[in-house]
């Protein structure tokens, strides 16, 4: 595994718990669970991972990658996740716009934006991503309500 591949993986590893979130919401809305519980989840989350995270990406990660289109869609994509976290509603519609949006968001990040920076990234760069990156704490374990096992 190359030095790239090490610093990277933590945000990999981010990503894999955003898509777990999809996954709980999917089944927590298949199983009918109040759409309260899993807002809860969601806002949760987003506090607590989804906005370190994205702040993560906007400062230090993105500029890294210039101003390309690829950019501008990552930007757009977290503006428009946001938004869909933000309403203040529990309706169904939005919890699987928002799942489905995210979802379709990371995927894009790992398979375009993380491989395209993992090609032009200096050492210097990775030092500044897993410095800053060092201060996200995140674990989805400190969440009690599992309203996706029930």
């Amino acid at each position: 595994m190359t030095t790239t591949s090490l610093v990277l993986e933590p945000l990999s590893l981010e990503h894999r718990q955003a898509l777990q979130l999809c996954d709980n919401i999917r089944k927590g809305l298949q199983n009918n669970i109040e759409k309260e519980r899993i807002r809860n989840y969601t806002n949760w989350f987003k506090n607590n991972y989804l906005d370190p995270h994205f702040q993560l990406e906007e400062q230090y990660i993105f500029p890294l990658l210039g101003n390309n289109v690829r950019v501008k869609r990552a930007l757009a994509n977290h503006r428009r996740i946001n938004k869909l976290l933000s309403c203040d509603c529990d309706n169904e519609k939005v919890l699987n716009l928002l799942e489905e949006e995210l979802g379709t968001y990371i995927r894009f990040e790992e398979r375009v934006l993380y491989k395209e920076l993992a090609k032009s990234v200096t050492p210097e760069d990775l030092i500044m991503i897993q410095k800053n990156h060092e201060k996200i704490s995140f674990n989805q374990k400190d969440w009690n309500d599992k309203f996706w096992t029930s």
